[in-house]
C-alpha cells in the first residue's frame, strides 16, 4: 500500500503557538467581562427593591444570620484590639508624661478606621464565604435552574435580601465594634497605665466630633454593600461542580476583603474632604 498512487501522505500539523500578548488580551477581556457581570448583578440588587415582589421573610433570615451570626467574632475581636491599641501607644505616651491621651488615640482610630474596617474584613470572611458556597451550591444542584423554571426571579429572591440584609447590619455591628473596643481600651487603660474611667471616657467622647460619625457609619455601609455582592456574584458563577464551589468560596473571601482595603482608602480621602468642606 506504500505505493500506491492514490494514497496521500498526511502533512504534519503543527499546533498553534500562543504569545504571550494573547494571553494578556485574554485575560484582560476576561476581567473586564467579570467586571460588567459583577456591575449588573450589584446594580440589579439594588433595583429590584423599586419594585416587588419582596420577600422579607428572606431578608429578616439574612439580618439574623449575618447579624447575630456575626456578633461574637465581632465583639471577641473589638475588645482586644482595643486593648492592644492602649498597650502600644500608652507606653509612647507615658515616656512623655501624656498618657490621658490614649483615650483620644483610641477613640479616634477605631471610630474612623479601625472599627469599620476590621469589621468588614472579619465578615467578609465569615458571610462573603458563607454566602458563596450557599448559593453555589444551590447552582451545582441546579435549584437556581428550578427557581427560574417556577418563575421566581434569583436575583429578588437570593441577591438582593443578601446585599440589603449586609448593608443594613454592619453599621450596626461596627458600632458595637467600636464600643467593645473603647470598653476593652478602658479597661487596659486603668488596669496598665492607672488612669481612670471617668478621664478615659470624657476624653474619649470629646475627641470626636461629628464628621467622625459620619466617616465610621459611610464605610461600613460601602464595605456590606461589597462584601454581599462579591459572595453572591462569586457564587452565581461556579464552574465546575462542588470543587467550583471551593475555589469560590475562596475567591470570595479573598476579593472582597481586598476590595473592602482599597476602596477603604479612597474612602478615608473623601471623607477627609468633606469633613473639611461639608461638616
Amino acid at each position: 500500500m506504500a505505493n500506491a498512487p492514490l494514497q496521500v501522505s498526511e502533512q504534519p500539523r503543527w499546533e498553534d503557538k500562543i504569545s504571550v500578548l494573547d494571553v494578556l488580551s485574554n485575560s484582560a477581556m476576561q476581567f473586564v467581562a467579570n467586571v460588567q457581570e459583577y456591575s449588573y448583578l450589584a446594580a440589579r440588587s439594588l433595583t429590584n427593591l423599586l419594585s416587588g415582589p419582596h420577600y422579607l421573610q428572606d431578608l429578616l433570615d439574612q439580618m439574623d444570620d449575618i447579624g447575630v451570626g456575626s456578633l461574637p467574632i465581632v465583639l471577641l475581636t473589638g475588645f482586644f484590639i482595643g486593648v492592644v491599641m492602649v498597650l502600644q501607644t500608652g507606653s509612647q505616651f507615658t515616656r512623655f508624661g501624656q498618657s490621658a491621651l490614649t483615650g483620644d488615640v483610641v477613640s479616634i482610630a477605631l471610630v474612623r478606621e479601625l472599627g469599620p474596617t476590621l469589621t468588614g474584613v472579619f465578615v467578609a470572611g465569615r458571610c462573603a464565604a458563607g454566602i458563596a458556597s450557599e448559593l453555589g451550591s444551590m447552582l451545582v444542584t441546579e435549584q437556581v435552574d428550578a427557581m427560574r423554571a417556577m418563575g421566581t426571579d434569583p436575583s429578588r429572591k437570593l441577591v438582593t435580601p443578601r446585599v440589603v440584609a449586609a448593608v443594613l447590619m454592619q453599621p450596626l455591628l461596627t458600632a458595637l465594634a467600636d464600643f467593645v473596643g473603647l470598653l476593652g481600651g478602658c479597661a487596659a487603660s486603668v488596669f496598665s497605665l492607672r488612669l481612670s474611667a471617668v478621664e478615659f471616657w470624657t476624653r474619649a467622647i470629646d475627641a470626636l466630633d461629628f464628621g467622625d460619625l459620619m466617616q465610621g457609619i459611610m464605610k461600613p455601609v460601602v464595605f456590606g454593600f461589597i462584601l454581599a455582592t462579591v459572595g453572591c456574584y462569586k457564587g452565581l458563577t461556579v464552574r465546575g461542580g462542588t470543587q467550583g464551589v471551593g475555589r469560590a468560596t475562596t475567591q470570595a473571601v479573598v476579593v472582597s476583603s481586598v476590595l473592602i482595603i482599597i476602596s477603604d482608602a479612597f474612602l478615608t480621602k473623601l471623607a477627609l474632604y468633606l469633613a473639611d468642606k461639608v461638616f
